[in-house]
């Protein structure tokens, strides 16, 4: 039974590294810079009552956070680190090499806390990448937009899932009446548990063609493909992900696995899960982002369908330096649906269809009556899943598209 420090949880209700820690009867310290927010919840505080500590800093200084991690240390000895959240990812990285534990590095934390950064880094690397720039004011932002051409994205250069993306597409999008340029910053962007946004843009050339998502475990700098997640997305201009498809790695992605590991390699990706998301266009491959943690938005349970096993102990067992069992032998496919509104109004309910199809596994609302929800414009628009798992996509995506068809949102 080993001694785990989990740090936060990935949008502040998901649980499932704790139950896999449970489940394989470790043991947990739960550190966080807001323990109120996990208690006040009834699931999450639940779990919690298993662990063996609960460290609260408020605002996570470095200094305090490894005063209170040493002394618990000094009790019962921390055997690894998990972080499955971005914002903490530079703590987590300083502290797991305080302890002298298995961890990505901190000077690669560092890098992958920035995309523009990461762009810089894989050009040098000569990787090839589009056309990008960094702007930290209005000003520098229009210079950028005019130098790259439309269409462009703008994203946070310290940003995390999907979130406030704007996409440039047409010369109407620049009318003085139209145009975001001249107020994006300051954004005073909140991305939760005391943390702001640092105000760097990364504004880079618009890619077109199929997203696909690249799940890897590193260990001691080898890299292990674990599958390949095909995401569709809502009719633009959400950046909303609609679902999936995940495909567990069975050698049939040479071609993705060469250029994902070459990437990992230039980051100088040592220990630890990473989400690449890839474009896949005529001319090949392009990198979208490297992020440096285990997927997030419920993909990881896609891929336990598929792979008929937990992820998430995968990744304790990669931060207890515990060899890796190979995924070759994994056959199904598992496919996602995400529930949305079509209208901005409040929920009054969610009525789900009875069914009694095996290809249905996974079915999970995260918003509830009195809730205010939106048409998807990002992630946190979602309201809740269905996950289907079956020997074929075409089986799969039809057991998951019938439900979602069948679901009906009742609206105040």
């Amino acid at each position: 039974m080993a001694h785990l420090l989990i740090i936060e949880l990935p949008g502040g209700n998901d649980t499932d590294i704790l139950q896999a820690a449970i489940d394989r009867d470790d043991s947990f310290t739960f550190l966080s810079a807001d323990l109120a927010l996990y208690r006040q919840q009834p699931a999450v505080h639940a779990l919690l009552q298993h662990a063996r500590d609960c460290i609260e800093v408020a605002d996570f200084d470095l200094a305090e956070l490894e005063s209170k991690v040493l002394a618990v240390h000094a009790i019962t000895p921390i055997e690894a680190v998990l972080c499955l959240l971005d914002i903490r990812l530079i703590e987590a990285a300083t502290i797991a090499q305080r302890l002298g534990l298995k961890y990505l590095n901190p000077t690669s934390a560092q890098l992958l806390r920035d995309k523009f950064s990461v762009r810089v880094r894989l050009l040098e690397r000569g990787i090839a990448q589009p056309m990008f720039a960094l702007a930290t004011s209005n000003e520098s932002l229009q210079e950028a937009v005019a130098q790259i051409g439309l269409p462009v994205l703008i994203k946070p250069s310290d940003g995390y899932g999907s979130q406030n993306i704007v996409m440039l597409e047409f010369e109407e999008d620049l009318a003085p009446w139209m145009t975001p340029l001249n107020d994006m910053l300051p954004s005073g962007a909140d991305y939760g548990l005391g943390v702001k946004a640092n105000d760097r843009l990364l504004i880079e050339q618009y890619m077109q063609g199929v997203v696909i998502g690249c799940d890897t475990l590193t260990q001691n700098g080898q890299h292990i493909l674990v599958g390949v997640n095909e995401k569709l997305f809502f009719e633009p201009p959400s950046f909303a992900i609609r679902g999936g498809c995940f495909t567990p790695n069975r050698g049939q992605f040479k071609t993705i696995e060469n250029y994902v590991f070459a990437l990992l390699d230039a980051v100088d990706f040592d220990d630890g899960a990473a989400h690449i998301e890839l474009m896949l266009h005529s001319d090949g491959l392009s990198l979208i982002e490297i992020n440096p943690r285990l997927v997030g938005a419920k993909i990881p349970r896609l891929i336990n369908l598929a792979c008929k096993r937990s992820i998430h102990s995968d990744l304790i067992d990669l931060h207890l330096n515990l060899p890796i069992a190979p995924f070759a032998d994994a056959n199904d496919v598992a496919v996602t649906r995400w529930l949305v509104a079509n209208t901005c109004a409040t929920l009054a309910a969610i009525e789900l269809p009875q069914t009694n199809d095996a290809h249905i596994h996974c079915v999970e609302m995260l918003k509830a009556a009195g809730d205010p929800v939106r048409p998807p414009m990002e992630n946190a628009d979602r309201i809740g899943y269905v996950m289907s798992c079956a020997p074929t996509q075409q089986e799969a995506d039809a057991a998951a598209d019938k439900f979602i068809s069948d679901a009906v949102l009742v609206y105040d």
